[in-house]
């Protein structure tokens, strides 16, 4: 085992693994995957609502033993929690999509392939067989976004996620102080920083710019690496709305996931539209600054669906206790983006490996402190005020 891959696995903490990251990477490549929009309050509260929730621990509980396995999306799942589309991961390191969906295939759980990832929808499916789902982007071009959907049923996705909280790029201003653009491109300006991080540039000139492969063909006279990124931009959709939804969840014969719902409201008609289940999101607050941390807006969510389809949560989950946490507010489970990126682009298929086994380690040891036996012990009964809940 190298040193790098020793410092990997002693890492105690996703945060660690995020160090870890910000070392390997030049800064303006690290802040793409770590900054949010604006001020990025969003992005802060998102971690800050976790941390607000206190519990309430039974005591005097046989925990010599715990069951993590539970029901995800109908079907059974390792534990409650699944990969979240993350975009561009290549840009940290080659081959750092198939690393995370290895991993989750290795812990049983559901890994969800972006669109804008740098491995197609053919070799997830051929390199990490396990639970696919498939985020697909609203494009304007709604041939070729069809021709996305059906690419994931013939390699035999189980799910699709539509995302609906992206009608337009959320202003990220960490992007525009460093001079990132997609692709990468090396300037005079970000010359130096690159030349500080050897092992990076050195992966990089190997094995030459990411491309996100799913994307090829968008635009038939789009032949550059550069062009491809600057067409994506161009072709989302904003005119996508409750009508197209609906004409997406008629061609998707399988389960269809809604993601990036902050209102009961909109996740009541969910309900009726025939989705299977909605994430609450607010895409990591990437987008609109400002908008609730995902951890408050879930309980209204909750309520609003009322056990008709499972509800979960994306955004801010770092921690094991945190997957705890959202399951006794009512999600079914959660979704993490960073903290596996984090560790995929560290250390590989050992990073994201390690990522994931950080998480689960850390909520077999709160179930255990909480007197929670199994998935299904974790209830509103564990939570403290504000929270407390009398349920029994």
């Amino acid at each position: 085992m190298g040193f790098f891959d020793r410092n990997i696995a002693r890492a105690q903490s996703i945060d660690g693994l995020r160090e870890a990251a910000r070392r390997r990477l030049p800064r303006l490549v690290f802040d793409f995957f770590d900054g949010g929009a604006e001020n990025e309050l969003t992005l802060n509260d998102n971690r800050r609502a976790f941390e607000r929730v206190r519990l309430l621990p039974r005591t005097l509980v046989n925990v010599a033993e715990v069951q993590t396995r539970c029901t995800a999306l109908g079907a059974p799942a390792g534990f409650p929690l699944a990969i979240a589309p993350t975009g561009g991961v290549g840009y940290g390191r080659h081959g750092g999509d198939l690393a995370i969906a290895k991993a989750a295939a290795q812990f049983g759980i559901p890994y969800t392939l972006s669109t804008s990832a740098t491995a197609s929808i053919e070799e997830v499916a051929r390199i990490a067989p396990g639970r696919l789902w498939f985020q697909a982007y609203v494009l304007k071009n709604q041939d070729f976004f069809h021709s996305l959907i059906e690419r994931a049923r013939a390699a035999d996705y189980e799910a699709l996620v539509i995302t609906v909280d992206l009608p337009v790029g959320g202003k990220r201003e960490r992007d525009v102080r460093n001079g990132f653009r997609t692709p990468f491109r090396l300037t005079y300006r970000s010359f130096g920083d690159v030349a500080m991080h050897p092992r990076w540039a050195f992966s990089l000139l190997r094995h030459g710019m990411p491309v996100n492969k799913n994307l090829i063909g968008l635009q038939r006279d789009v032949t550059t690496v550069a062009g491809l990124a600057s067409a994506v931009g161009r072709n989302y959709d904003p005119s996508f709305d409750w009508d197209r939804l609906a004409q997406v969840r008629d061609r998707w014969p399988r389960k269809l996931i809604v993601k990036g719902v902050l209102r009961p409201d909109d996740a009541e008609k969910l309900v009726q539209l025939g989705a299977d289940a909605v994430v609450v999101s607010n895409h990591g607050g990437r987008q609109l600054d400002g908008a609730c941390a995902t951890l408050d807006a879930l309980p209204g969510v909750v309520r609003a669906v009322a056990g008709r389809i499972p509800v979960w949560l994306d955004g801010g989950v770092r921690r094991g206790v945190d997957i705890l946490k959202a399951r006794a507010l009512g999600a079914e489970g959660v979704l993490v983006g960073r903290a596996t990126l984090y560790g995929a682009v560290a250390g590989g298929d050992a990073g994201a490996h390690r990522a994931l086994q950080i998480l689960t380690e850390e909520l077999v040891r709160a179930m255990k402190l909480c007197g929670a036996r199994r998935i299904e012990d974790i209830d509103a009964s564990l939570l403290a005020p504000p929270h407390f809940s009398t349920q029994p």
